[in-house]
């Protein structure tokens, strides 16, 4: 195996290990190499990442080597995180965010009523991208949480007021939940304006 193999294969061998990366003695093992000579083409690895201005980087931690990204980067990593786009939302999530955003108040067990799943996670994926947040408590037994959405949902898609959402056909009709939601963001989507998109 000539040395630009073995860099490559340790690439991919840093990629696919992850958060846990992986030790020196596992590449050798791996690549059925001697442990200095893998050793050597980490450390060279790490150099090249740095001579080319990769946007990721090579970091030892606790004995493993690891890809990371780089610190500089942090602020645009966070937009990703809590960027409310319709790509970044999955089809749960975009699901609960359209029932919210005409039924609300709204608590959980309504919600999972009309999607007919439970929906404890999408909730707490957009209560984390902030749009949607507690607005008060029902008068239930419980007295479960109630959900509306925030202003920053109302940025995110370019609405001056809930008033401005598109109007759905039959959305009361839960048999036809995903197909409502598809046309709801699509109509949102058309809604949407530069301005309303961070880019870095």
């Amino acid at each position: 195996m000539d040395y630009k193999t073995l860099k490559s294969i340790i690439e991919g061998l840093l990629f696919l290990s992850g958060d846990e990366g992986i030790s020196v003695r596992q590449v050798a093992e791996i690549t059925e190499q001697r442990p200095e000579l893998a050793a050597g083409a980490l450390e060279e690895l790490k150099e090249d990442y740095v001579a080319q201005e990769r946007g990721l980087q090579v970091v030892q931690i606790a004995g493993n080597y690891r890809l990371a990204t780089l610190p500089d980067h942090a602020h645009y990593f966070e937009r990703l995180a809590y960027s409310p786009s319709r790509s970044t939302l999955s089809q749960a999530a975009l699901e609960t965010l359209a029932i919210v955003a005409y039924r609300q108040p709204i608590t959980r067990v309504e919600i999972e009523e009309i999607r007919g799943v439970k929906s404890e996670r999408a909730i707490h994926t957009l209560n984390n991208k902030d749009l949607i947040h507690e607005v008060g408590r029902a008068e239930a037994v419980g007295r479960p949480i109630l959900y509306g959405t925030t202003k920053s949902f109302l940025e995110s898609f370019g609405l001056a007021s809930l008033k401005d959402l598109p109007e759905p056909t039959n959305f009361e009709s839960t048999d036809n939940l995903e197909e409502e939601t598809q046309l709801l963001f699509n109509k949102l989507d058309t809604q949407m304006t530069f301005e309303d998109v961070e880019l870095p």
